[in-house]
């Protein structure tokens, strides 16, 4: 084992390298995903990270857990020994940092299934998911605006998750769930108007903003569950996302 890095990028390497020794199904998601897909990251798009946040498949806590504390990580033990089957935390205490590890879905405002979505020797989840879990905040922030601009910045939407945003994956996930769609759908409206914050020139904010407003398109489009045609009836008069410290407790 080598020492934590104190770069958060770096650091998110290692790990990842570490997993891939084991042959363990252990994936990047968060800010440093996005980074990791742009290696060449526009000055007006860059950031810092401070934490780090990782996917593992259902049941799989334990290599997680065991992969984190041999790297030099220490369990937050009530939380996970009371989380453990959705979510554990771990700690570098040396740098002050945060390790989130979502065990087979992201569950914050709204759940985002992952297990059949991540590969082995993967490095990221998938870039749809990837763009879900920003766009899925009720209360969407600067830094998961920049993050979306980044990685549609650099990555087109397509119907295949070969180095592009799939599209129809969240097209038909959106479909499927009413209260996902109304937050995925406000998001990269309020995306859309944001673009021009960025010092990009006006090709790169045409290009972003197409893809968004593509995307849109394709969600808009995609034929709507039987489920969420009910929960659209009832709207917004029930709240239809979970709260942060809820789901953190």
């Amino acid at each position: 084992m080598t020492e934590i890095l104190p770069d958060l990028v770096a650091e998110s390497e290692r790990l990842l390298a570490l997993a891939r020794e084991q042959n363990a199904t252990f994936v990047l998601l968060g800010g440093v995903a996005v980074r990791l897909h742009a290696p060449e990251v526009p000055a007006a798009l860059d950031r810092e990270y401070k934490d780090l946040d990782f996917a593992v498949p259902k049941g799989g806590s334990g290599t997680a857990g065991k992969l984190l504390s041999d790297a030099g990580y220490e369990p937050q033990i009530v939380f996970n020994a009371m989380n453990g089957k959705e979510r554990l935390l771990f700690h570098d205490t040396t740098h002050g940092r945060q390790v989130d590890v979502f065990v087979g879905s992201f569950r914050m405002c709204h759940a985002i299934p992952l297990s059949e979505r991540l590969a082995p020797g993967a490095t990221t989840v998938p870039l749809a998911e990837l763009l879900l879990t920003k766009l899925q905040i009720i209360e969407l922030n600067e830094k998961d605006i920049r993050d979306t601009v980044l990685l549609l910045h650099g990555h087109e939407i397509a119907e295949h998750d070969d180095d592009a945003v799939n599209g129809a994956r969240i097209a038909q996930l959106c479909a499927e769930d009413w209260g996902l769609w109304r937050t995925i759908t406000a998001n990269l409206e309020s995306s859309v108007a944001h673009v021009d914050n960025y010092d990009l020139s006006e090709p790169e904010r045409t290009r972003v903003r197409d893809r968004l407003r593509g995307l849109l398109d394709r969600i808009e489009a995609a034929p709507k569950s039987r489920a969420w045609k009910l929960r659209a009836k009832i709207g917004e008069r029930k709240r239809w996302y979970d709260l942060p410290e809820e789901v953190e407790r």
